[in-house]
């Protein structure tokens, strides 16, 4: 049997690269830069799974790594990921839902707070001596109990950030997704709307919809002016569904009151970038799902997918499942030096 090797991509702690090393040859890397591009793609051109966040794989690096059966990513988005071509290519692609899904719902949580309260704003004025009167109302905030929450997007971090609303503030809620979700609705009293009702009628609008085609400046200049000129939007999804332009002209122009952002087009954001210059915006460096307990949950998952995957068991979270299932299907049909190689076909592509 030909030796497993599995590439790793960031920093694993070593009870994580332990487990791997129990089952393939282990190639860690913590980052890419200039000096060891070279020597990772060599790693990955003999790579059976290929495990880590920010991975960033095209198709001629996908070419380049004929024995790649399995990516895991430490994420749950996969926007940047080539999935179309790993479908083609037969490799897995597995990633990590239901472990950072409150650790978000609390980021989002965190945002809705500092946009309404100010808090960063008011936070600086401290610091900065500038507080010598009492507060006026020219620093005063907004409330956030009882105030309507709007969620774009109803999954499951969707649904979490609208219990802390509804449970912990009292707050409607009003959901925009492609399907009505009945236990959400029964739970916390949810309402399914179109977008464009939620956006008129949200006092806080939360972004939490995947990144594609559709989703793609989803909040452009005519959805920012359908909202309250005093709505407040927050993005934890991904930067590109907001047009960045049509919100810095909205914040500007008072078209609405604030934002609350985690996640930009460019990342890191760039300095000249006028959001990160606007009192009325708190920006985040894509924190989300960023703590030592979470982000652990996240790299355990991440191993045992891929080693639930190279020992024939099956991941734990799969986004092509159904390469697994033909995988399977076909897998007395590989070579004896090979025992654990997808069939490269086309078949059953999603």
């Amino acid at each position: 049997m030909a030796e497993r090797r599995i590439v790793t991509l960031r920093r694993l702690d070593e009870a994580q690269l332990s487990r791997l090393r129990q089952i393939a040859v282990v190639d860690a890397f913590e980052d890419l830069n200039e000096t060891n591009q070279a020597q990772f793609m060599e790693a990955l051109s003999r790579a059976h799974g290929l495990v880590g966040g920010k991975l960033e794989l095209d198709e001629v690096m996908l070419d380049k790594a004929p024995s790649l059966e399995v990516v895991s990513t430490i994420s749950v988005g996969y926007d940047h990921l080539p999935l179309a071509a790993m479908n083609e290519r037969g490799i897995l692609l597995c990633n990590t839902p239901d472990v950072l899904t409150e650790t978000t719902a609390d980021t989002a949580f965190a945002l809705i707070m500092a946009t309404q309260r100010r808090l960063v704003e008011l936070s600086t004025m401290v610091r900065e001596g500038r507080w010598t009167a009492h507060v006026d109302r020219e620093h005063f905030g907004s409330d956030v109990h009882g105030k309507t929450l709007g969620i774009v997007g109803a999954g499951r971090i969707g649904a979490a950030i609208a219990r802390r609303g509804a449970l912990g503030f009292g707050m409607p809620i009003l959901y925009a997704a492609n399907s009505a979700k009945p236990e959400l609705e029964a739970e916390l009293g949810a309402r399914h709307c179109s977008l464009d009702e939620l956006l008129s009628r949200a006092d806080i609008v939360c972004l939490v919809v995947p990144y594609n085609a559709d989703t793609h400046h989803l909040m452009d200049a005519g959805a920012l002016a359908r909202m309250k000129p005093n709505a407040a939007l927050i993005n934890v999804a991904r930067g590109k569904v907001v047009d960045e332009s049509a919100l810095v002209e909205a914040l500007e122009r008072g078209v609405i009151r604030a934002a609350g952002l985690d996640v930009f087009a460019e990342e890191p954001l760039p300095a000249t970038t006028p959001l990160a210059a606007m009192d009325n915006v708190v920006v985040l460096p894509h924190i989300g799902s960023a703590t030592h307990e979470t982000r652990d949950a996240m790299a355990r998952r991440a191993v045992d997918n891929i080693i639930g995957a190279l020992a024939g068991e099956g991941p734990i979270s799969a986004v092509n499942e159904h390469r697994w299932r033909h995988y399977q299907q076909n897998q007395h049909q590989q070579d004896q030096h090979q025992p654990h190689r997808y069939h490269r076909s086309t078949e059953d592509n999603a």
